[in-house]
């Protein structure tokens, strides 16, 4: 039982560590791209942003569900499922500012998700 709860914490810590690779991404490409504009179609390919997503929505999917399972706190799933959906809505927006606001916003929320469903598990 202890193997499986630290597995659980690890999701989580894995998924806020996805989270917080997600904005860094975002705010290095927005650096990067005002430095080096000819290179930007490589960090604005929609690959990119379509594969983290994915990611994203998998390793979200499995932490949050065992984590609502094991603890019956359905709140850090409706959290982390709101922001898996600001993050896909960022997709549709043109590449810019408001792309980047709307996806590190998401990130955060998600991440948000996380450490409550972290704490939910009675880990400080």
């Amino acid at each position: 039982m202890i193997e499986t709860i630290v597995q659980r914490s690890l999701l989580d810590r894995l998924a806020m560590s996805l989270s917080g690779l997600c904005a860094l991404h975002c705010v290095v490409t927005a650096l990067f791209l005002g430095a080096l504009s000819s290179l930007g179609h490589v960090f604005t390919s929609p690959l990119i942003h379509e594969g983290g997503l994915a990611m994203a929505i998998l390793l979200a999917s499995v932490a949050l569900y065992a984590g609502a399972m094991r603890h019956g706190n359905l709140l850090p799933t409706a959290i982390g499922s709101l922001g898996i959906g600001v993050m896909t809505g960022a997709l549709n927006l043109p590449h810019g500012e408001s792309e980047a606001v709307y996806t590190v916003l998401g990130v955060a929320i998600v991440a948000l998700g996380h450490w409550l469903n972290h704490r939910a598990h009675g880990f400080n």
